[in-house]
């Protein structure tokens, strides 16, 4: 199989840009990059966990979401960007505080203008926790005002 990638990142230039926003205070981290998937992680802690001690719902879709709206980024031409335009979540199991959850994001259809992303949220042991898909809009960049 040949990479889908038509952008050249590391997952640590991932992180590095995650930094000082939303993802890097959460502590979701990019892990892996294969040649049509993209996999990030956080653990459930104080931050990402509901008063109960488990994954808080809203950070599970916001980690499906990062995850693959980076994948699509990397997908778009170095003249463009991906924004988020819908979401859909189905929670299936709890993972605990203390425990991480992995999402790892492949493309259901990458057209010129919109990608269908896939992402699958699973604990450390291999359990699927949640499922999402992700539609986003390619854009061409703006100039950045000065």
């Amino acid at each position: 199989m040949t990479s889908i990638w038509k952008q050249t990142a590391t997952v640590e230039q991932l992180n590095e840009l995650c930094q000082g926003n939303a993802v890097g205070h959460l502590g979701i981290e990019f892990t892996e990059i294969g040649e049509d998937w993209i996999e990030a992680q956080l653990t459930v802690n104080e931050k990402t966990m509901q008063p109960f001690g488990v994954l808080h719902g809203g950070i599970s879709a916001t980690l499906a979401e990062t995850v693959a709206n980076a994948g699509s980024l990397l997908v778009c031409e170095a003249n463009q960007i991906a924004v988020g335009m819908e979401l859909n979540i189905s929670h299936l199991k709890a993972i605990k505080q203390g425990h991480k959850a992995i999402a790892r994001a492949y493309p259901l259809k990458l057209g010129r203008e919109v990608h269908v992303w896939q992402i699958d949220t699973k604990d450390e042991h291999g359990h699927l926790c949640a499922t999402a898909r992700l539609s986003t809009k390619v854009l061409e960049k703006q100039p950045k005002a000065e």
